[in-house]
């Protein structure tokens, strides 16, 4: 789970457990993707990619202390 988590955040900000958020191009997310899937046990891991087309559609609500203050999130 380490290497994982290393991978990520080199593309993203951390957010919490196993949470990550930020914005990425196409080309990272593929890079992100194809990496992931070189550390991951597909048997057991999994990993969930959320896509916001338009900022517009986007809302987040946070209660408590926001650890990473971005305005969008993937």
């Amino acid at each position: 789970m380490a290497k994982m988590l290393k991978l990520c955040r080199r593309y993203l900000n951390w957010i919490q457990n196993s949470v990550f958020e930020g914005e990425i191009t196409e080309v990272k997310l593929k890079e992100l993707k194809a990496e992931a899937s070189k550390v991951m046990d597909k048997s057991e891991d999994s990993i969930i990619i959320f896509q916001s087309r338009e900022e517009k559609w986007l809302k987040k609500e946070v209660i408590g202390k926001e650890k990473n203050e971005l305005d969008n999130f993937l």
